[in-house]
């Protein structure tokens, strides 16, 4: 199977429509994974996206989270939420298979502020969801975990190591425990065929960041060997943000062959 993915904060999917079903229908991209769609499920604005080709699955609430998968092809199998345990209170994971292919589309809760019950959570958030990939899956499988992952993995994710060193999204907290998901077998597309770029995909609205370019990579896309092997293009794509009233996060695409 070869296909084009999609992942993007939108940032409210309602607020951000328009942007979202004209970057599709001049994309047509085969997976799209939104995240932070802020909708409750029967609120989603299913139709345009079905007029556009999509299968539709949400998994969203009233809190400032949620996620929603759109595919060219319908899922063999749909999982929302964690397959085990209590329900999230905020609704951030959504599992597919298309065609064979296990998708993970994540929105990795932000963690609010270091030494707060908000990051303690958030690093058990990722080993719970390590668990799971241990009781479901193999690193055999082709698999995609993709999303806002609020982590980025090394000093070249950040517009600057001395300004962000020890901040909320790069910690060596949150490092270690995205290391430790990571290490189930899964690897970086975007590392693989940019290794010296930044590829940020998360700007602030404030204090300038987008115009001076602090900005940091914070969304992902990480596949096992099987799907990592064929990952031939992946990029974030800037210019949404310069579209009126943009989503902070810009849209990262990744082609497998």
């Amino acid at each position: 199977m070869s296909f084009r993915l999609l992942t993007w904060n939108v940032n409210s999917v309602r607020a951000r429509l328009d942007h979202v079903l004209t970057y599709l229908a001049e994309h047509e991209p085969d997976v799209v994974c939104l995240q932070e769609t802020k909708v409750e499920d029967h609120l989603f604005p299913r139709v345009p996206f079905m007029e556009l080709g999509y299968t539709v699955e949400v998994y969203g609430g009233k809190t400032h989270a949620g996620v929603a998968t759109l595919t060219k092809k319908r899922p063999d199998e749909v999982v929302c939420g964690f397959r085990e345990g209590d329900e999230e209170k905020r609704r951030r994971v959504l599992f597919t298979r298309v065609d064979g292919v296990a998708i993970y589309n994540l929105y990795v809760p932000n963690g609010t502020k270091l030494g707060s019950d908000a990051f303690t959570y958030k690093l058990n958030w990722f080993k719970r969801l390590r668990a799971q990939l241990d009781k479901d899956h193999a690193p055999s499988e082709p698999l995609i975990l993709c999303g806002d992952f609020n982590v980025a993995p090394a000093e070249l994710d950040v517009f600057s190591v001395e300004v962000m060193q020890g901040q909320l999204h790069f910690t060596d907290d949150e490092h270690r425990v995205l290391g430790e998901l990571l290490d189930f077998g899964l690897q970086d597309c975007f590392r693989k065929l940019h290794p010296e770029e930044p590829g940020f995909t998360w700007f602030d609205y404030r204090g300038g960041a987008w115009r001076r370019r602090h900005g940091l990579r914070i969304d992902h896309v990480y596949a096992t060997a099987p799907l990592y092997d064929t990952c031939t293009a992946i990029a974030p794509d800037e210019e949404p943000r310069s579209w009126d009233s943009p989503s902070d996060h810009l849209p990262l695409a990744a082609t497998f062959a």
